[in-house]
């Protein structure tokens, strides 16, 4: 991934916060000299290995499984939310250009498949971070004869995590003042990606204002 400097972002519990927030990903590896990727959920415990490990699971059908037990490196996409920047917010538009500002994170490491048991605490924790909080949303029960054929249909992996990657592009190559001009055109948007993208704005020019 193209890094410029001013995007690049080390800091390993922004990174894991990150991974945590937003947890869809994209699973990409080589089989059979083809590209291959799954979009999935997936739980990160961030006290596995130095910089964590991930767990995910797809169908049996999705033939991705295959090289879980490959020690190739793989690649899994955490994306945030991103959004539209156009040139008309500067304060010299006739002097810029539109742009897109987001937020990704890119985790490398190996595979391996999960055990039936560690399949089924996979499963619990995913379903127990993504459930309502009360109490009143579905419940995971790993006894549940339904849930014990269902979970045949998939295959979990382990992915310790070797390298972590983070961009953060968040107009930090403009002047204090064009920063503020897109943050106020931002928040004046109802779109959810809009506000997200200021509000992570907002907090980076915070912690890196003067």
């Amino acid at each position: 991934m193209y890094v410029p400097k001013h995007n690049r972002e080390d800091d390993l519990a922004t990174l894991q916060s990150f991974m945590q927030n937003y947890p869809f990903a994209i699973l990409v590896a080589r089989q059979n000299g083809d590209l291959v990727a799954s979009h999935i959920p997936l739980t990160y415990d961030p006290q596995a290995g130095e910089y964590g490990t991930l767990f995910g699971h797809v169908a049996l059908g999705n033939q991705q499984w295959k090289v879980f037990d490959d020690p190739q490196e793989v690649l899994a996409i955490f994306q945030g939310p991103h959004t539209y920047i156009s040139a008309s917010w500067y304060e010299m538009p006739e002097k810029s250009v539109p742009t897109w500002n987001y937020a990704v994170v890119h985790a490398y490491g190996s595979t391996r498949r999960l055990t039936p048991d560690e399949l089924f605490q996979h499963l619990a924790a995913l379903t127990g971070m993504l459930e309502r909080e009360d109490g009143e949303g579905w419940q995971f029960r790993a006894n549940d004869e339904m849930i014990q054929r269902m979970a045949k249909g998939v295959v979990g992996f382990a992915l310790p995590i070797t390298r972590l990657e983070g961009k953060y592009k968040l107009s930090q190559n403009r002047s204090q003042n064009d920063q503020r001009l897109v943050i106020q055109a931002l928040n004046e948007s109802s779109g959810t990606h809009e506000q997200e993208v200021a509000s992570m704005m907002q907090k980076h020019f915070r912690e890196h204002e003067g």
